[in-house]
C-alpha cells in the first residue's frame, strides 16, 4: 500500500509546491511509482509538471465532490514513474462546497483509497492555508512534511500548524506522523540562513531533515518548462538536493517500517 505524504505549511512562498513536485520526481527517478496530487487551487504543481490547468476537465475537485473517480483523472508526466492527479480553477470553490457535506474531512481519503495500492508514494501538495482542503489532505495522509524557508519569519505560524496537526491526530487521523521539517531556500552567503538552520535544529532536533534545499536558479526556472528539476537539469544543485532528500526519506522509512 502506497504511503501518502502531505506537504503542508499555511505560509505561502516556503517552497511547498517546489518540494511536492521535485520530491515526487526524485522518488520516481529512484524507481518508485509516484502520484502527485495537486490540492492547491493555484494549481502550480499541475502546470509545473507540464499540464495546463485551464485545459483540465476533470481533476481533484471533481473527485472530491463525487463527480469523478481518481483513476479516470490521472495524467502522465514527462518525469519517469510520476503520475499527476491535477487541479483546475474550480478547486477554489471546493472549500465552500465541502462545508455542507457529511464526513467532509474524509473526502480526500475516499478519493485516494481505491488507487493507493497502485503507487509506492502519493505526494499531496497542500494549499497555503489551514482550510478544509488541507484538513482533507492531513486526514488522508500517513505523514506530513513541513517546508520552512531559511528567512527571518521562518518559525512564525509554525506553532499554529503543529497545533493543527495535533488536532488532526486527536480527532481525524490518529496515524498521522510528522515525517519531518524541511529547510528550504537556504543561501550559504547569508548569516541569517545559518541562524535559522541553527534555531530550527535546536528547537526540533531529530524532526529536521538533514538535507537542506538551497536557493538555486535552475530550481526556480524548471516549472516554467513544465519539468521537475531532475528532468530539467539533473546536475544542478537543486536536483542533487531533492535526490538527497528522496534518498534520506527512503532510508528513514526503511528503518521505521
Amino acid at each position: 500500500m502506497g504511503r501518502i505524504i502531505a506537504i503542508a505549511n499555511q505560509k505561502g512562498g516556503v517552497g511547498k509546491t517546489t518540494t511536492a513536485m521535485n520530491l515526487a520526481g526524485s522518488l520516481g527517478v529512484l524507481e518508485k511509482k509516484v502520484l502527485l496530487v495537486d490540492a492547491d487551487p493555484q494549481a502550480n504543481a499541475t502546470s509545473g509538471v507540464g499540464h495546463n490547468p485551464q485545459e483540465i476537465k476533470q481533476g481533484i475537485y471533481e473527485c472530491l465532490i463525487g463527480n469523478a473517480i481518481a483513476k479516470d483523472c490521472i495524467l502522465e508526466t514527462r518525469s519517469p514513474n510520476l503520475d499527476l492527479l491535477p487541479a483546475n480553477i474550480d478547486l477554489v470553490g471546493a472549500e465552500l462546497e465541502l462545508v455542507n457535506l457529511e464526513e467532509r474531512e474524509y473526502k480526500m481519503k475516499k478519493v485516494l483509497d481505491p488507487i493507493q495500492d497502485n503507487y509506492d508514494y502519493i505526494i499531496i501538495d497542500c494549499a497555503p492555508s489551514l482550510g478544509l482542503l488541507t484538513l482533507n489532505a492531513l486526514s488522508a495522509a500517513d505523514s506530513v512534511i513541513v517546508p520552512i524557508q531559511c528567512e527571518y519569519f521562518a518559525l512564525e505560524g509554525l506553532g499554529k500548524l503543529l497545533n493543527t496537526i495535533k488536532v488532526v491526530q486527536q480527532r481525524l487521523n490518529i496515524n498521522l506522523e510528522i515525517e519531518g521539517l524541511l529547510l528550504t531556500m537556504y543561501d550559504t552567503r547569508l548569516r541569517l540562513s545559518n541562524q535559522v538552520v541553527e534555531e530550527v535544529k535546536k528547537h526540533f532536533q531529530d524532526m529536521v531533515f538533514k538535507t537542506i534545499i538551497q536557493r538555486n536558479v535552475r530550481l526556480g526556472e524548471a516549472p516554467s518548462f513544465g519539468e521537475t528539476i531532475v528532468i530539467h537539469d539533473a546536475t544542478s544543485k537543486g536536483a542533487i538536493n531533492y535526490l538527497n532528500l528522496a534518498d534520506e526519506l527512503l532510508k528513514k522509512l526503511q528503518v521505521t517500517v
